[in-house]
């Protein structure tokens, strides 16, 4: 299989492989070359694929897709890093903790629009 992680920055690493695992919404799960087609949404998490060889790579992911067409592996994420498995590690809980502080900023924008909306329709009540 062909893989092809990229960023909004441009192609972060393309390599040949034979399987790869990844972490999704639902839970760990990987991909050979004769398994079925399909988009996933990826959860902060260790990427591992292996080479033709044997050769082991980790990529620490933030949250994005992975679609598998054919024996094209496509990943899109925020982020990408690479290295051993011990450091990456850390590289994931820096990535939840920007995902979680990032919901937290989302829910109270909502609530500011929300709390708008209610004043503009009590004050629009008010005038009839």
């Amino acid at each position: 299989m062909r893989l092809r992680v990229t960023q909004p920055a441009g192609l972060f690493l393309e390599a040949e492989t034979r399987m790869v695992q990844a972490e999704g919404m639902a839970g760990r799960f990987g991909l050979l070359p004769r398994h079925l087609d399909g988009a996933f949404a990826l959860s902060p998490g260790i990427l591992r694929f292996e080479a033709p060889d044997g050769t082991e790579t980790f990529l620490a992911l933030d949250e994005g897709m992975l679609v598998k067409r054919g024996q094209d592996v496509l990943v899109a994420v925020r982020r990408a890093v690479r290295g051993d498995l011990g450091k990456l590690r850390q590289s994931v809980e820096a990535m939840l903790e920007d995902a979680g502080e990032r919901e937290r900023q989302a829910r109270t924008a909502g609530a500011r629009l929300e709390a708008g909306f209610v004043r503009k329709m009590v004050g629009f009540g008010g005038h009839g």
